[in-house]
């Protein structure tokens, strides 16, 4: 006799990046097994092929997480994650006044969304005829930079993957007709304020992000802290 097939309850979500609707389900005992493995390995690159794998698959197939922004695959998993584990978080925050004291804080991952700078812009202009066009950091470019170490050298190498259109007046040089090394040179030939001004795009661009307040025991001082990108969320 056969055991019994259960059957899995399935949701709804908005995708940040277009608006269109998709189904998902919870995390299965047997994924859930791999991603702790992955997240004891504290391997950056196993625990991200872990998360695009499983992604994909409970989102039957309707994500490529590989290629998707990266603010929807993380959405998207915290919103799973939600559904696995409980929508309820506890949290160990830092209290910003002291920088030493930690509180813990109790946070519903429905309330947790991505927002988006009003001023954003995936169009920077360089000068009065010459614009970049980005595209939005997938997870794909994550993988290519997990043995970077510098917070510098990872926006410069994200900044070359990301450009997805360089414009001079009627010209336009699309991502397939320039090699990294002519973007490299490009960038390269910036001043200081044209490439303050390109970073821009990443500054404002969509994130995970959510603003709790905490007080701190010792001081009575009360502080808003805010928690930006997948991690701050799984502690």
């Amino acid at each position: 006799m056969a055991l019994p097939k259960l059957n899995i309850p399935t949701y709804e979500l908005e995708l940040p990046s277009t608006g269109d609707k998709i189904k998902y389900r919870p995390f299965l005992v047997k994924e859930q097994k791999i991603l702790m493995m992955a997240q004891e390995s504290g391997e950056d690159e196993q625990i991200a092929n872990v998360m695009s794998t499983l992604v994909s698959e409970c989102t039957f197939g309707s994500v490529d997480a590989n290629n998707a922004p990266m603010f929807d695959v993380e959405y998207i998993f915290l919103k799973v994650r939600g559904k696995s584990a409980g929508e309820t978080i506890e949290l160990n925050v830092l209290c910003p006044d002291d920088e030493t004291t930690r509180v813990p804080y109790s946070l519903n991952l429905d309330d947790v969304l991505v927002q988006v700078d009003d001023k954003h812009t995936n169009e920077i202009s360089i000068n009065l005829s010459v614009k970049i066009v980005f595209r939005y950091p997938i997870l794909a470019d994550m993988k290519n930079m997990i043995s970077i170490t510098t917070n510098v050298e990872m926006m410069y190498e994200l900044l070359v993957l990301c450009v997805q259109e360089i414009h001079d007046g009627d010209d336009v040089f699309q991502r397939i007709d320039m090699t990294d090394k002519e973007i490299e040179e490009f960038i390269d030939s910036l001043t200081t304020d044209q490439f303050k001004n390109v970073t821009k795009f990443f500054e404002t661009m969509p994130k995970l992000r959510h603003t709790i307040e905490v007080t701190n025991p010792n001081t009575n001082v009360k502080s808003e802290v805010m928690l930006e990108g997948l991690q701050s969320f799984l502690e």
